[in-house]
């Protein structure tokens, strides 16, 4: 039920209660008192806007943003969730919510949202929704005045209610064919493992996504599947995994290192947010060799995996450096049916070192914050005598860095296009081959540039702009006549022509066309192994593991040098 009361008497009680409060410190607790006082201060200026400001007052969106702009200025974790959204900070906790089991997008040039993944074995797939389904009405009225979130949350609802969404579905002629599909909602659960295989040479592979819910269950039951299957060494893929709870990175972790080791300490202001967590169950594993995949979107718990792995020598980590988040929330329940996500501490993993890189309590005068600089970091070491850092997330001990996608690429995913043309090879072929099989053929590609012309599309050439500023800069310092000549040249080569960036880019872009497509047909499971197939980190990893020499020099190399390096000051 709703909860409501009258704003202005709320206010005017919290004003009186502020000045019990402020008369009832004494001068000498100099900090109670200015909590008290700008307390004092905010409810007057409430009331004084309410009451004399020229316009009508929206009171609780005033000071909605008041509260969100003082947390955000904490950190971006810090968060207000009134009743309304409560929904919201369940679906982070539990990892699920009620609805139909569908990403939408917003199409701007239809004005549409529209249908972009249906997800396996929810609704919205086993009645037939597709990809590509443009969404005229939700329950009878018409979605095309509203926005991608008000959408979302008329698909979503209670488990075990019915929905009845209209869509308009693309035809390969054309045309649209008016489609109604009544559904029942039901739970949908974020899949903690969206893929998992057993590789050549024995290598497990488990591509973890999230901590929410319940993952080391499922990783459990999928290792031990893997086991018996016969595999000699496994990769734990983490790379944008912006990780959930902390007890369930503990948890893998214990399956892999001996009962009684500490993984993570926490330490906060108060007593109560300062604790330790260590491995209290029996191991599944502790001589399998692991590699653990990571890159700039490993956060929070997938570091606490992936740095205690690597701060108790445990596995070898490969990829990009990972976000640096090593702050820790707890939710508190606020009146009125609202919660508040707060940070109470900061967590330190096995090596002793904390992953956070950004020192929020540390502004610069504009407000703005940026990372720790390494050379303001400090220096941990593993059990086995290997330097880590502090301050910069985890610093792979093999780093391989993501490929950079070009910059027409953006603009064909941000324009719909590679979407578009996806749609329209899926009306044209009911199947396709295996994941494995699967390639985008000369033929497709000329198809899909064909319709790139068709569509008389452009995108901003980075270099086009930068050699404008370089242009404007010389005539204003007098050396552009001079160097006419050379700014001609260079403007030819960098003279936007589409046909050729599409040719010279033929295979970044076909290797999007080819995840989308496959993505309509064999879903997320479908669209990893197709990522999977060029990927330099897996390939890395496949290296590592293939070699137990090599495994163990990784491990032991940088120890043997702090070693000597030790016996050299003595």
């Amino acid at each position: 039920m709703k909860k409501f009361f009258n704003w202005r008497s709320g206010l005017i009680a919290a004003a009186v209660l502020g000045m019990v409060v402020l008369f009832g410190f004494q001068r000498g607790d100099n900090r109670n008192f200015q909590i008290a006082k700008n307390l004092d201060i905010f409810n007057s200026i409430v009331k004084e806007l309410d009451l004399f400001y020229v316009d009508t007052l929206d009171a609780q969106k005033a000071i909605r943003q008041g509260i969100d702009n003082m947390l955000y200025s904490l950190d971006p974790y810090t968060v207000y969730y009134p009743e309304e959204d409560q929904s919201e900070l369940e679906q982070m906790i539990k990892g699920s919510f009620g609805g139909i089991g569908s990403i939408i997008m917003y199409n701007p040039t239809l004005k549409r949202s529209v249908i972009s993944e249906p997800f396996e074995g929810t609704p919205a797939a086993k009645n037939g929704l597709k990809a590509g389904d443009i969404i005229l009405e939700i329950d009878g009225e018409d979605i095309g005045a509203k926005n991608n979130q008000q959408v979302s949350e008329m698909l979503r609802g209670q488990i075990g209610t019915s929905v009845k969404v209209k869509v308009n579905r693309p035809q390969a002629d054309g045309t649209f064919t008016p489609l109604e599909f009544q559904l029942v909602r039901e739970s949908i659960q974020t899949k903690p493992i969206p893929y998992a295989t057993i590789m050549p040479d024995s290598i497990g592979y488990i591509n973890l996504s999230t901590f929410s819910g319940n993952p080391s269950k499922e990783f459990k039951k999928t290792f031990q599947s893997m086991k018996k299957q016969g595999i000699t060494s496994l990769v734990i893929d983490l790379r944008d995994n912006g990780g959930g709870l902390m007890d369930e990175a503990v948890e893998i972790v214990n399956f892999f290192v001996p009962r009684g080791k500490t993984i993570v300490t926490t330490k906060g202001k108060i007593k109560q947010a300062s604790n330790s967590y260590k491995t209290v169950r029996e191991p599944l594993d502790t001589e399998i060799p692991i590699a653990v995949l990571v890159n700039g979107g490993t956060a929070s718990s997938s570091e606490i995996l992936s740095g205690a792995l690597q701060d108790l020598d445990r596995a070898v980590v490969i990829g990009d450096r990972t976000f640096g988040k090593g702050l820790v929330q707890v939710t508190r329940s606020l009146p009125y049916g609202g919660a508040l996500k707060l940070t109470t501490s900061k967590y330190y993993i096995p090596s002793g070192r904390c992953v956070q890189s950004i020192d929020y309590g540390r502004r610069n005068e504009d407000g703005s914050v940026a990372r720790i600089p390494d050379s303001l970091t400090t220096v941990f070491y593993t059990a086995a005598g290997r330097p880590v850092r502090d301050g910069g997330g985890i610093t792979p001990d093999i780093e391989v860095k993501e490929r950079r996608m070009p910059n027409i690429i953006f603009y064909l995913i941000r324009d719909n296009v590679i979407f578009d043309y996806a749609t329209q090879y899926c009306l044209q072929h009911p199947t396709i081959a295996p994941v494995e099989d699967f390639v985008v053929t000369d033929a497709d590609y000329d198809a899909f540039k064909a319709m790139v012309n068709k569509l008389d599309f452009k995108y901003d050439q980075q270099s086009e702009k930068i050699l404008n500023t370089l242009k404007e800069a010389a005539e204003f310092e007098g050396y552009l006549t001079d160097a006419s000549e050379e700014f001609a040249a260079l403007q030819n080569k960098l003279t936007h022509n589409i046909d050729k960036d599409l040719d010279y880019f033929a295979p970044d872009i076909k290797e999007m066309i080819a995840n989308e497509i496959v993505k309509r047909y064999y879903f997320q499971s479908g669209a990893i192994a197709e990522q999977l197939k060029n990927d330099e980190g897996l390939r890395e990893a496949v290296k590592i593991l293939s070699s137990p020499k090599l495994y163990r020099e990784v491990l032991t190399a940088e120890q043997a040098a702090v070693k000597k390096a030790d016996k050299k000051k003595k």
